[in-house]
């Protein structure tokens, strides 16, 4: 490795908990803390006043920082195709309307995030407050680091997985501690994206799935491939699904996985 090389490091931020690793290529990474989040857990801030400190202590300076945050601090919803659209900023305030619309008048201060798909299809978009994305670069810049990039777990999961996903038809859940994220695509069209506060337990992520099938009139032939991806957890059965056996994908070889869904959650960008 050359003396001049950046050191690359990830952080993963959840509400409970955040860690900090380094990167050593390959999907391999090496932990450098992990600190519990002081306070109200339904905000950032606190999450985001123990990135500082395990940048501190950990005294990393001169490299580039990964962070992939708990889809608890992200908001998703589906943005319908308008032929209307002409433009990638009419895109973006086509996709706030709608975020404002569930949202409020807070959905004006997000950052916004949405997906690129075939004409005709909808598109995913994803929010995350601005506020939070200027303290995670004021917190890079103080600690001597370029903040390369920002993503929800759920989107930093599904994008590593996607190879593993039968891409036309499928129901795809990340079960990290305390949400679970759902993904529903049909004939290769996005469906459905929901994320709620949840056990990731094996019976709530079950329950989570089921009602996302109810929802949507899924049953039987009409039931499309289930995937659970559940950092931290043992890469065992799940429940059926209405009649559907759901296969649980893991990041990495399955001699790699750990008990610690901080450490998985970092993999998806490793």
């Amino acid at each position: 490795m050359s003396l001049l090389s950046r050191e690359r490091y990830l952080a993963v931020i959840t509400p409970t908990r955040v860690s900090l690793l380094r990167g050593r290529g390959r999907g391999a990474v090496d932990a450098l803390g992990s600190v519990a989040c002081a306070g109200d857990s339904a905000g950032w801030t606190a999450a985001a006043d123990a990135l500082q400190r395990l940048l501190t202590e950990s005294g990393v300076h001169r490299g580039e920082l990964e962070v992939v945050l708990s889809s608890h601090f992200a908001r998703f919803r589906l943005v319908a195709w308008s032929d209307a659209i002409g433009s990638p900023d009419e895109l973006e305030a086509y996709a706030r309307i709608g975020f404002e619309e569930v949202y409020g008048p807070v959905a004006a201060g997000w950052a916004l995030r949405v997906s690129p798909e075939s004409a005709g299809r909808p598109r995913l978009a994803a929010a995350i407050e601005q506020a939070l994305l200027d303290r995670l670069h004021g917190l890079a810049q103080s600690a001597g680091l370029n903040l390369v990039s920002v993503q929800p777990h759920l989107m930093a999961a599904y994008n590593r997985l996607l190879p593993r996903l039968r891409r036309d038809d499928f129901l795809f859940a990340v079960a990290e501690p305390g949400r679970c994220s759902v993904l529903l695509a049909r004939a290769g069209r996005w469906v459905s994206v929901r994320s709620s506060a949840a056990d990731d337990s094996e019976g709530a992520v079950a329950a989570l799935l089921e009602r996302e099938c109810e929802l949507h009139g899924l049953a039987g032939e009409a039931m499309p491939p289930v995937y659970v991806h559940a950092p931290g957890r043992p890469q065992g059965a799940w429940r059926p699904v209405h009649g559907a056996a759901p296969q649980a994908l893991a990041i990495g070889a399955p001699a790699a996985a750990t008990s610690d869904p901080w450490l998985d959650m970092a993999l998806a960008v490793a």
